[in-house]
């Protein structure tokens, strides 16, 4: 029986986290299977997750997108299966293959605030991509475009991180909405990432979504990130990697 895909796709607003702990799934991932074909995607414009996994992105999805409208523009017309061949072709010779896992970014397309085509395009990558990995880790765009796109259409599991705030908090609970209506994940999940004070943890809401963990401050994460260090540089008991290795365990994931 043909091994089915675990798709991670990570959302929430922007400065909960989703970054850190999309990077630390990652990590996890490439520990706990270690002969496993891993896929790490940063799908947020912001390109933050080459730089948590320590990659060098030297071509973007966006940049293979515009080569190939560029042939179809010059004159050299192609069929439609022939084109999608082509990207897959691209697509695996642009990944950096690094610490047991490929890695793919989205990039930045030049009209400034308009996703839309690399977007749609990445909807199709996903898809495209979903066969030849056992593991793809998504690390999305702030907010709810991509969810309300179908970018995001066919994940197994769809990860809401917020930090405590109540903002935070409605921000998963609309995108959670949203996704039961135009996302067919199988299992979905909460994380409230950068907590103070844990006494306040009773306090902290979340409509409708299973809380998988509950992150304090870290220290040590923060530590690492001004040192301009990885992930796979954190020390085990680091707060983002006990909670992430926590709600994979909770998605029996890991």
């Amino acid at each position: 029986m043909e091994r089915q895909t675990k798709i991670l796709a990570v959302a929430g607003k922007g400065g909960v986290g989703k970054t850190s702990v999309s990077a630390a799934f990652v990590r996890l991932l490439t520990e706990s299977y270690p002969d496993a074909r891993i896929l790490a995607i940063d799908a947020d414009p912001a390109i933050g997750l080459s730089t948590a996994l320590g990659v060098e992105v030297k071509e973007t999805l966006d940049d293979i997108r515009k080569s190939i409208i560029t042939n179809v523009e010059s004159g050299e017309q192609k069929a439609a299966i022939e084109l999608l061949g082509e990207a897959r072709f691209r697509i695996f010779d642009t990944m950096v293959e690094q610490q047991k896992f490929s890695f793919l970014a989205i990039g930045r397309p030049e009209a400034a605030g308009c996703y839309c085509k690399v977007n749609a395009y990445l909807k199709e990558v996903i898809n495209l991509l979903s066969h030849d990995f056992d593991y793809v880790v998504i690390d999305g765009e702030a907010g709810i475009e991509q969810i309300n796109r179908r970018v995001m259409e066919k994940v197994t599991h769809l990860i809401l991180i917020s930090d405590p705030s109540v903002k935070g908090t409605r921000v998963i609970d609309t995108i959670k909405g949203v996704a039961d209506d135009l996302v067919m994940y199988e299992r979905c999940g909460a994380i409230i990432n950068r907590i103070e004070d844990m006494s306040m943890v009773p306090y902290i809401h979340v409509e409708g979504t299973e809380v998988l963990a509950y992150i304090g401050n870290d220290a040590k994460h923060q530590a690492n990130d001004i040192q301009g260090r990885t992930v796979f540089d954190l020390p085990e008991d680091a707060p983002v990697i006990v909670g992430a290795k926590e709600a994979l365990e909770k998605l029996d994931i890991i």
